[in-house]
């Protein structure tokens, strides 16, 4: 009985170890993807989210949405993790922030869904996907609405479509893809999922 209870405790702190390592490590991973910017007029185009993405294919959906959490958690605190090496609370209440806090729900959409595309067929994990990419686009094209009308007039629906979410869908597609990709390469090179 003793070995079992030493096993489990071994089991436990195994976990919590892993999750200190990996977790922060994750999360820089994705600062580092938001520095990476080439700049388009209303939102930059970032690698972000391919960085948000690889975050949960290779640490699983509630890892991979920790790690997001403390990215936003840093950014807000100031930490100049956002693109162009911006941070603070102004970035997340701006015209774009919608589309930072987005992507928490979009991840926590992945988590939940999880168990409907784990070990399934690629379409199950293309649709999770897609919807998860859907909430965060209209989270931000909401917050954009609203937060660029208070500060400078009003402006359409279809503006903001087509000056914040239309050029970013292959683009997105694409860093999906290429997330997917690499977290499958890292589990194949053994990259634990504890």
């Amino acid at each position: 009985k003793e070995g079992l209870t030493d096993s489990m405790e071994k089991a436990t702190n195994r976990k919590k170890l892993y999750d200190l390592a990996v977790i922060p490590l994750f999360s820089a991973a994705i600062a580092v993807c938001s520095w990476i910017t080439v700049p388009f007029p209303g939102v930059p185009f970032t690698m972000q989210i391919f960085g948000i993405f690889l975050s949960l294919f290779t640490l699983g959906g509630k890892r991979g949405t920790i790690s997001l959490l403390v990215y936003l958690l840093l950014g807000a605190a100031g930490v100049p993790v956002f693109s162009s090496f911006r941070g603070g609370i102004s970035v997340l209440l701006g015209t774009t922030g919608g589309y930072l806090l987005g992507f928490l729900p979009m991840a926590l959409l992945i988590w939940l869904a999880e168990p409907f595309f784990s070990g399934k067929a690629l379409w199950r994990k293309v649709l999770v996907c897609a919807a998860g990419v859907a909430v965060c686009y209209a989270f931000g094209t909401v917050w954009f609405l609203v937060v660029y009308t208070s500060k400078t007039g009003p402006i359409g629906v279809w503006a903001v479509l087509l000056k914040c979410v239309l050029p970013f869908l292959l683009p997105d597609a694409l860093k999906i893809f290429l997330a997917a990709r690499l977290a499958a390469l890292f589990r194949r090179l053994g990259f634990p999922r504890v």
